[in-house]
């Protein structure tokens, strides 16, 4: 019977790159289409491109802050 050799596992510790590294670009991609697709639906609802634009930001900023622990 043929012998077929272990195959190594790197640890965490010595991967090429981070999870997060790898990762990221999706997770960019993914943030790009939704803001895309949320201001898309606010303009074609009506409010005007600044306003639109200024309550994405600061609902991002929302987001942000309480992942981090800090509500406004």
């Amino acid at each position: 019977m043929p012998r077929v050799a272990a195959t190594p596992i790197t640890p965490p510790d010595q991967h090429l790159v981070t999870a997060r590294e790898a990762i990221e670009p999706l997770y960019e991609k993914l943030e790009l289409q939704m803001e895309s697709l949320v201001l898309a639906a606010a303009l074609e609802a009506g409010w005007p491109p600044d306003e639109a634009t200024e309550a994405l930001a600061a609902l991002r900023l929302q987001d942000a802050l309480s992942t981090l622990g800090r509500t406004n």
